[in-house]
């Protein structure tokens, strides 16, 4: 039943391809001599057209909860505007479908390469035949897969210096909301998207998977990082990491410093943070951001911009203070009261 719904959305979707393709892009092609790229444009356009589908449904499903339960309470939401636009950039996916097609000839000559030497291939749907080669089931695998190696990645992103400039980007925002999860250094954005399409074409994802597995893993990002009160209970939040998980990742003092320069870095699932003990389960609210935005004695009251140029600089600077980074005291690891927690913003 699942694919049958998955294979009329799909057509629909390309109906709709088709349409706007012969309708807009193709005249203006014509009309500009750019036809030596129709064929590319053509594919290109599923990719966008999934991505305006997936905001339009993000924001009507989110944007209601963020106004009827939110976490706080905002009386100004300018902070947001620069998320919006970075949404539009990355929901898009142009980045990624890019390194995916890109990409997809060297991995088409080592699979050449390694049947000529006899090199066993990895091929994840067979391993259950009539099981793991079902559509649901392989994207299930591929989607468990490829979060393993995001919990990585996004720990790495936390552990070297150069690399948490960029990714600091992201953390900077003290107002989380359904936008923020497309705040990014646009350097972190092609890196991360380059890993993501190599890691896939190495165990085999289709082109037509590919991009509902971007889909839906963006769409459960964004509600990590919704402004809303969900309660996801004891059980559901150790399936799927829930907002109050993540915002812990983003809690100064909690999530990103420490002896293992924090925790909760799960993408979808906490199970990686769980077997690897970087799991913290405390849904106390606490300010979001970095430290080093904080006014002093707490912070350097450093700004990180407001619009996307400014905040797509910052990171370009020198780096940050050795201070800024270093390893912070036990009680900054083990948790601060609410009320301390609370007098970081005063």
């Amino acid at each position: 039943m699942i694919h049958d719904i998955l294979a009329q959305l799909d057509n629909g979707i390309s109906a709709l391809q088709t349409l706007r393709y012969v309708d807009t892009v193709q005249p203006f092609f014509y009309r500009f001599g750019l036809m030596g790229y129709d064929e590319d444009t053509y594919d290109a356009l599923y990719w966008v057209i999934i991505g305006v589908l997936e905001i339009v449904v993000t924001y009507a499903a989110l944007r209601p909860l963020e106004a009827l339960r939110p976490v706080e309470a905002w009386h100004d939401r300018k902070a947001v505007r620069a998320d919006v636009i970075y949404t539009w950039i990355a929901k898009l996916g142009i980045v990624n479908i890019a390194f995916f097609f890109i990409l997809q000839p060297l991995f088409d000559h080592w699979q050449s390469l390694m049947a000529i030497y006899d090199v066993p291939n990895i091929d994840l749907e067979s391993i259950w035949p009539g099981v793991t080669d079902q559509a649901v089931v392989s994207f299930l695998i591929y989607l468990v897969v490829l979060d393993f190696f995001g919990y990585w990645y996004h720990r790495w992103q936390h552990r070297f210096g150069v690399w948490w400039e960029l990714h600091a980007v992201h953390h900077s925002q003290q107002q989380m909301s359904l936008w923020a999860d497309d705040r990014n250094h646009l350097l972190d954005d092609m890196i991360q998207a380059a890993f993501f399409a190599a890691v896939s074409l190495f165990i085999g994802v289709q082109p037509t998977q590919f991009v509902v597995l971007v889909a839906v893993g963006n769409f459960m990002q964004s509600v990590q990082h919704v402004n809303a009160r969900l309660p996801y209970g004891w059980l559901l939040e150790r399936v799927i990491v829930s907002p109050a998980f993540h915002r812990r990742h983003h809690a100064v003092g909690y999530g990103h410093e420490g002896t293992r320069y924090g925790c909760n870095f799960g993408v979808l699932f906490p199970w990686w943070d769980m077997l690897f003990r970087t799991a913290s389960w405390n849904r106390t609210i606490e300010p979001t951001g970095i430290r080093d935005q904080l006014p002093a004695p707490h912070g350097a009251a450093r700004s990180y911009g407001e619009g996307v140029i400014a905040q797509q600089w910052v990171c370009v600077r020198a780096h940050r203070d050795a201070s800024a980074r270093k390893t912070f005291p036990r009680r900054w690891r083990d948790g601060l009261s609410a009320g301390d927690a609370s007098n970081l913003k005063s």
